[in-house]
């Protein structure tokens, strides 16, 4: 299942779109896992011939399907972490008009969006569109670490660890959603922990 319905939330969560070709000048398309198979609904042969796109597989076999669309230029990471300064470096060097696509995991598309936005793209000429995994990106309130891929609630802060309580207040600056100790006033009294969405 790569596309899922978010459940109606509070105003600070973010709302996902879906990805529609646009004409510019040049296209950067930034996808992880699942989010490959949106850069495959909306590639056009008109659209890959300027299209620049940086896929981190995460353990998937998208990256000769995106490949077989003949971007004019192709990049393939082991994570965004390991991608980030090709992204910096490609928005940095964006001439105007360009469009940029974001696909995948909320964790990708969150950061790419702030990378976007500090680089100077208009929030207009960028498009997003969830697929592939609900796990949330974390930020401890305590201890202010980043837990990557969070399934379920309550969990373990890999930093300080808080049993965390996951909430929907999501921080645009951070990319991520906000964590706060759950047995903070009853120590030891942790819920049994399910999946966010369950």
């Amino acid at each position: 299942m790569s596309k899922f319905d978010f459940p109606p939330s509070i105003q600070s969560r973010p709302v996902w779109g879906t990805l529609e070709p646009r004409t510019g000048p040049a296209h950067l398309f930034i996808a992880d896992a699942q989010g490959a198979e949106a850069i495959i609904d909306v590639a056009t042969p008109d659209l890959m011939v300027k299209a620049h796109i940086i896929f981190i597989s995460r353990g998937t076999d998208y990256a000769e399907k995106l490949q077989a669309l003949s971007p004019a230029q192709f990049y393939e990471g082991p994570s965004y972490d390991a991608a980030l300064l090709r992204i910096k470096r490609v928005l940095s060097d964006a001439k105007m008009g360009l469009q940029l696509y974001l696909s995948g995991t909320e964790s990708l598309m969150g950061q790419a969006l702030n990378e976007a936005i500090q680089a100077g793209v208009p929030f207009g000429s960028i498009q997003t569109e969830h697929r592939g995994s609900t796990a949330r990106r974390m930020q401890c309130v305590h201890c202010k670490g980043f837990t990557e891929d969070v399934e379920t609630d309550p969990f373990v802060c890999s930093h300080c660890g808080l049993n965390l309580f996951v909430r929907d207040h999501y921080s645009r600056r951070l990319a991520a959603y906000q964590a706060v100790c759950v047995d903070a006033e009853d120590p030891g009294n942790v819920p049994e922990s399910k999946g966010i969405y369950e």
